[in-house]
């Protein structure tokens, strides 16, 4: 069981989330969290991200792994379009 609720998760995911933004900004692009169930963030890619061929490495590479350092191991993230 996660240790945390969704409602507790949600300022913690958006200053995590934050510390990425300005590599996706620099790039013209940007995230939105859309939601969080179960421990799972959905974001959405805009911008230059949406179209993106290295999005789904951005998406793991950095928001996830930023999102298990900040926050904890077993968080997860998934995109919606």
């Amino acid at each position: 069981m996660f240790p945390f609720s969704d409602e507790e998760l949600l300022g913690p995911v958006l200053q995590s989330i934050n510390n990425v933004r300005p590599m996706l900004v620099k790039d013209g692009g940007d995230v939105e969290v859309v939601s969080i169930q179960n421990a799972c963030v959905f974001v959405r890619f805009y911008g230059a991200c949406n179209g993106c061929p290295s999005k789904h490495a951005t998406l793991h590479n950095a928001i996830l792994a930023t999102l298990q350092r900040d926050i904890h191991p077993d968080i997860q993230v998934s995109e919606i379009h």
